[in-house]
């Protein structure tokens, strides 16, 4: 017994030295980057991150990012990039050490990094710990991650400025709950930049070939401005930069004789920066009036169809199409004036018969907002959409 005892003593002093080195090897790995950029937020955290990273790029800085969204990439300084393997397909903040690892190979002067936690805890040591930012982004507080950060908008702000870097400096484009980021930033002695979205200027917006806001440029160009980056080479090494995957794009169907305009609202979780996102879109002419909205509903995301059932007041669709499952969960929070507009495809239906049922209306082209959240039926209704197109 006394020899299995100091066994296991000696095993856990070794993990414990094992440890310690790897701690001292990360902190010298971030130590070799000057500008560390930690995004965090609600709404819109991998396009920021890839503005940031293009324009420091553009500034002619050294420049590695990663993004952790609809797709996790690895984004090299040549802007080039990879999918973020990972084991079982299973995220674990963990994986930030092996990227900065990845990072410092490449001697950069600059490592933007979107951050992945949505624990509370797990916030604070992502940034303590794991990325150590001299930069913070906390680009907005929306409604989502509730029953992790909630329960009310407050509590969900003071979440996510845990990740504020104490003693740095974080940038942020939130207007109403500006006041207890102040605080927050107070507390850790971190100076808050508040950057403001009119100041960036319609022509720097022209040259975007994807779709994004003013206030994800504004925070960007403020990141410049923090690594020295003036303001001319950021809007070209933004432009330059390639969208993420999930940004919001509008896509052009041709389904039984009809003119289809998709748009993919998917990314957009969150009822406000959904109605963003359609009035942005609406506003530039990508799509039209009637509107047709397409909700997609998962059994483990009740209270957000929900949410999404209750947007379509605010929306004024034509008609309100629900795919996925339990549709109900959205239907029931539909106002009741627009409850004869609904056209339920629920349940695990096949993909050509989802789009019979979208372009069975009578007119000859449809602008379609797809809201909700992408996964299940909604990426079968994507890949269906795609091969009519080949």
């Amino acid at each position: 017994m006394r020899f299995l005892h100091t066994v296991y003593l000696v095993a856990c002093l070794a993990l414990f030295i094992s440890g310690i080195v790897e701690q001292r090897r990360h902190y010298a790995n971030l130590g070799r980057i000057r500008y560390r950029v930690l995004v965090n937020g609600i709404r819109g955290k991998s396009s920021i991150t890839r503005l940031c990273a293009g324009a420091l790029r553009g500034g002619s800085l050294t420049t590695v990012a990663k993004t952790t969204g609809t797709a996790a990439r690895f984004i090299h300084p040549d802007a080039t990039e990879e999918p973020v393997h990972r084991k079982f397909g299973i995220a674990n903040v963990v994986e930030q050490i092996g990227i900065v690892r990845r990072a410092a190979a490449y001697d950069p002067e600059a490592l933007v990094m979107e951050c992945m936690a949505v624990m509370p805890d797990l916030q604070e040591i992502n940034q303590s710990k794991l990325i150590r930012s001299t930069i913070g982004v906390l680009c907005n507080v929306r409604e989502d991650h509730l029953a992790e950060m909630g329960p009310t908008l407050d509590d969900v702000a003071r979440s996510l400025c845990r990740s504020m870097p104490v003693g740095g400096v974080c940038v942020t484009a939130e207007v109403d709950r500006l006041p207890i980021l102040r605080e927050e930033a107070e507390r850790r002695d971190c100076r808050l930049v508040s950057v403001n979205p009119a100041e960036v200027t319609d022509e720097e917006m022209s040259g975007f070939t994807w779709i994004t806001f003013k206030e994800n440029v504004a925070i960007a160009l403020a990141v410049a401005e923090l690594c020295g980056v003036s303001r001319v080479d950021a809007i070209k090494g933004m432009h330059d930069a390639p969208p993420d995957p999930g940004v919001l794009q509008v896509h052009r169907y041709q389904v039984e004789d009809r003119q289809m305009r998709f748009a993919n609202v998917f990314a957009a979780n969150d009822p406000e920066s959904t109605l963003m996102n359609i009035e942005l879109l609406l506003e530039h002419g990508a799509i039209e009036r009637p509107l047709h909205v397409l909700i997609n509903c998962r059994p483990d995301r009740v209270e957000r169809n929900g949410q999404m059932g209750a947007l379509i007041g605010r929306l004024d669709p034509a008609r309100v199409i629900l795919i996925g499952e339990p549709t109900r969960s959205a239907a029931d929070t539909v106002p009741p004036e627009f409850r004869d507009r609904i056209v339920d495809l629920g349940g695990r239906r096949d993909p050509a018969e989802l789009v019979r049922g979208i372009v069975s209306d009578d007119s000859e082209a449809i602008s379609l907002a797809a809201i909700g959240n992408i996964h299940g039926q909604g990426e079968a209704l994507l890949a269906e959409l795609e091969r009519s197109r080949s």
